[in-house]
């Protein structure tokens, strides 16, 4: 596959923290867990930060789903109900790929791919459309393979693997096609990679603290904290990642998550990091503060009610 060379001027200038009101889409796998619903509320309720054009079901398969495609649709109504909750229903919803890559180069059509290429390629040089993916990555490499000339109108925050120093990076995210995330992070598209293990698991929070916090803030809240309560039977000295919130954290403040600019590592066979120092650049998150993510998070739920 032949991609836009972009240069090393123009890539670190599209890495440079946002500043300003920001344009983003956000994809999302979001019946796969509990984080995806905290990250797409806490996306929507961002609006002094950031206009959420489109919403995309990403696929997903575990033991939620049947398939891949089953995993997409369910995360599609779940999609739709939040978007409801939040009274936005003026965002638009799209269905996306009902498979993962079948091959390196071959792209899955979906709704979701064709509104991605569409809202890319009619923003301005100097104003990205920022690609917000916190599932596998399968619509959005599509979206690349099928017009890789969008890679000069996003920047892909993606979360996804784990940090370098991680034994491997067999992440779910990650590990669910590997031909889609290959090609993320060897198209040369402006990337910014949130790790799982080692960053974004710093994210944790309890059942008390959303209770106390998030369950009596509406029905936005109530069915927050519904859904936090239901993803395990005890509760007693426990806490669970909210991973999703990390790639909208660093959005409305870079301050809160630090990071660098280096070179894109590749993806071994075996879900191992190995690093070229002649790649393109990509933006890489070292840290997360988890108190002023949860902080923010947890007012802006307050102030929607």
């Amino acid at each position: 596959m032949s991609y836009p060379k972009l240069s090393e001027s123009f890539v670190v200038q599209r890495l440079a923290p946002p500043t300003g009101k920001i344009h983003i889409v956000l994809d999302t796998d979001t019946y796969n867990e509990i984080d995806d619903q905290f990250a797409v509320a806490y996306s929507l309720l961002s609006n002094e930060r950031m206009e959420v054009e489109a919403l995309y079901a990403a696929p997903f398969f575990n033991e939620l789903s049947s398939s891949p495609g089953d995993g997409m649709t369910k995360s599609y109504n779940e999609i739709l109900k939040i978007r409801k909750l939040l009274k936005r229903e003026d965002v638009p919803a799209f269905r996306g790929s009902e498979q993962y890559l079948p091959g390196a180069e071959l792209p899955v059509e979906s709704d979701a791919v064709r509104d991605l290429i569409k809202r890319a390629m009619q923003r301005k040089a100097d104003d990205p459309l920022y690609v917000v993916a916190i599932g596998a990555i399968t619509n959005v490499a599509s979206a690349i393979l099928t017009e890789p000339g969008i890679i000069e109108k996003i920047v892909v925050v993606w979360l996804g693997g784990h940090t370098l120093e991680w034994g491997d990076t067999r992440e779910f995210n990650l590990s669910q096609d590997l031909h889609a995330s290959r090609v993320i992070m060897d198209s040369g598209v402006p990337l910014v990679l949130i790790p799982c293990m080692g960053v974004a698991s710093n994210l944790r929070t309890t059942l008390s603290e959303i209770r106390d916090y998030v369950q009596p803030e509406g029905e936005l809240g109530q069915y927050l904290y519904e859904t936090y309560r239901d993803c395990a039977d005890d509760h007693y000295a426990y806490s669970r990642v909210i991973w999703d919130i990390s790639t909208i954290a660093w959005l409305n403040n870079p301050k809160w998550a630090p990071s660098q600019l280096l070179p894109s590592p590749r993806i071994a066979e075996d879900f191992r990091w190995s690093s070229d120092p002649s790649r393109h650049l990509i933006r890489y998150v070292r840290y997360i503060d988890r108190d002023a993510v949860f902080k923010d998070l947890f007012l802006k739920i307050k102030q929607f009610h």
